[in-house]
C-alpha cells in the first residue's frame, strides 16, 4: 500500500483545513487508517484513526470535537477535517495504515504503511 497525504497549508487560528490521505492498492478497505502529526522538534503524536468500514473513529483529547476522521472506501481516501485550528496544531501530518483496530493502543509501532507528509502551519 502507498499513500499519499495533501491538502496542508497555511491558516490562521481558528481556521479550517481538510487533509486527504490517497492510497493505492485493491486492499484500501480492509486497512485501519491511521493519522499523525509531528511538529518542529518534537516526536510523532497520534491524532486520529478511522476503521476499515468507516462506523468507528478515536481521536486524541487535544483535537476532540474539532477534528474528524472519515473516508470513502471507494476513492480509497481518508479526511481529516481540521475546524478550530489552533497554533499547536502546527506540523507535519501523516497518515498510516494498520490490520488491526483498537481504540486504546494508538503507538504508532503498531502501523505499518506511511505516506509523506503533508505540513500544516497555524498562525496566531
Amino acid at each position: 500500500v502507498q499513500l499519499q497525504a495533501s491538502g496542508g497549508g497555511l491558516v490562521q487560528t481558528g481556521g479550517s483545513l481538510r487533509l486527504s490521505c490517497v492510497a493505492s492498492g485493491r486492499t484500501f478497505s480492509q486497512y485501519n487508517i491511521g493519522w499523525f502529526r509531528q511538529a518542529p522538534g518534537k516526536g510523532r503524536e497520534f491524532v486520529a484513526a478511522v476503521a476499515w468500514g468507516g462506523g468507528a473513529t478515536v481521536y486524541a483529547d487535544s483535537v476532540k470535537g474539532r477534528f474528524t476522521a472519515s473516508r470513502d472506501n471507494a476513492k480509497n481516501t481518508v479526511y481529516l477535517q481540521m475546524t478550530a485550528l489552533k497554533p499547536e496544531d502546527t506540523a507535519v501530518y501523516y497518515c498510516a495504515t494498520r490490520r488491526t483496530w483498537s481504540h486504546s493502543d494508538n503507538r504508532d509501532t503498531a502501523y505499518d504503511y506511511w505516506g509523506q507528509g503533508t505540513l500544516v502551519t497555524v498562525s496566531s
